[in-house]
């Protein structure tokens, strides 16, 4: 009964596989060859081609093995493997284990296993994940979330400059489209578009960034109390990054370290400065807004890294030239680090 199951069942999924089989009537039968070894080895070719033959020749049993791409078999029984190749190059294995009371047929990812260990026979279908392939090209989405501050000479500014930016509430959002082409196993040139967001909060509250003759000035602001007071500008980039995953160089999926490292340019499109206080007497919150293309650089360029592990992935960025114009004080390098999602 469990061999007639099978056949059905065998016959069946092939069918829905590959169609009805074309033959063409004066096409000879198919030559083969059995090599015996061992106590009950067995390994039966069916050639219909005579340069499969030649090729045949040339190769040893363990690069057969290899190219079959067949699990270990642990179990005492007998297997038989069924190899079919389509025109268009696609192969697909069948194997079908028979040891005991137990059959066992596998194609692809899915498993027909038929027990007769029992009073009646039991048949349980079994499917594995999907196996993630690696494509040579994509293209994906990704949003950067950090925080800001400032380079000046080599080192951060300190709380008593006016012009010191405070960690929490200088926030860097940025999104990004990227392409990524795979060099080699593990290995990416990625490159993109996207839009950032930089915003600079000061440390001290009432410090009101103004455009000035000079280009800005850091006014404190004693006539009013202070609430908060940031710059803010928005760019338009460009990146390209080198990456190396070596969780997928030594075949450990997202369980390796991933780092990347690329330059970046940016063209500024648009950046205003906004002080937010209370008048004395215990007004309500107003706002000035103020336009701050007159002191703004508008291109920024610099060098971005990324390490990651598992499914976080942190990022850092560098502007090589300065926030304000290069002829204006003072001198200070924009430097952001957070996490990609």
């Amino acid at each position: 009964m469990k061999k007639y199951l099978i056949a059905i069942i065998l016959m069946a999924i092939v069918q829905l596989a590959f169609g009805k089989p074309q033959v063409e009537p004066d096409r000879p039968l198919n030559d083969s060859i059995i090599v015996e070894f061992g106590k009950s080895g067995k390994v039966v070719f069916v050639i219909d081609n005579p340069e499969d033959f030649e090729r045949l020749k040339s190769m040893d049993i363990n690069q057969i093995i290899r190219e079959l791409d067949l699990p270990e078999q642990e179990k005492n029984g007998e297997v038989t493997v069924v190899e079919i190749r389509q025109k268009d190059g696609v192969k697909e294995i069948i194997r079908v284990y028979e040891g005991g009371n137990e059959t066992e047929v596998a194609i692809g990812r899915y498993r027909l296993i038929v027990d007769e260990s029992g009073q009646k026979t039991q048949v349980k279908v079994e499917t594995s994940p999907k196996e993630k392939k690696d494509p040579p090209f994509r293209t994906y989405f990704n949003a950067d979330l950090g925080i800001n501050t400032f380079f000046e000479d080599g080192s951060i500014p300190g709380g008593g400059a006016p012009y010191a930016a405070k960690g929490w509430g200088s926030w860097n959002v940025g999104v990004n489209w990227m392409a990524s082409q795979r060099l080699s196993k593990g290995a990416y040139w990625d490159f993109g578009l996207g839009v950032s967001w930089y915003n600079f909060k000061l440390d001290n509250p009432n410090n009101h960034a103004v455009g000035s003759e000079d280009g800005i000035s850091f006014i404190n602001r004693t006539d009013v109390n202070g609430m908060k007071s940031k710059i803010s500008a928005s760019y338009l980039n460009a990146l390209t990054m080198f990456k190396l995953d070596f969780g997928k160089i030594n075949d450990s999926g997202r369980n390796g370290l991933r780092v990347g490292i690329g330059p970046y340019a940016g063209y500024r499109l648009g950046g205003r400065s906004k002080f937010v206080y209370r008048e004395p007497g215990g007004s309500g919150r107003k706002k000035e807004k103020d336009p701050a293309g007159s002191y703004l650089n508008n291109f920024r360029y610099g060098l971005r890294g990324e390490v990651g592990f598992r499914s976080i992935t942190f990022f850092t960025t560098y502007d090589f030239n300065p926030l304000f114009h290069k002829d204006l004080e003072p001198t200070l390098n924009p430097f952001s680090f957070g996490v990609v999602f």
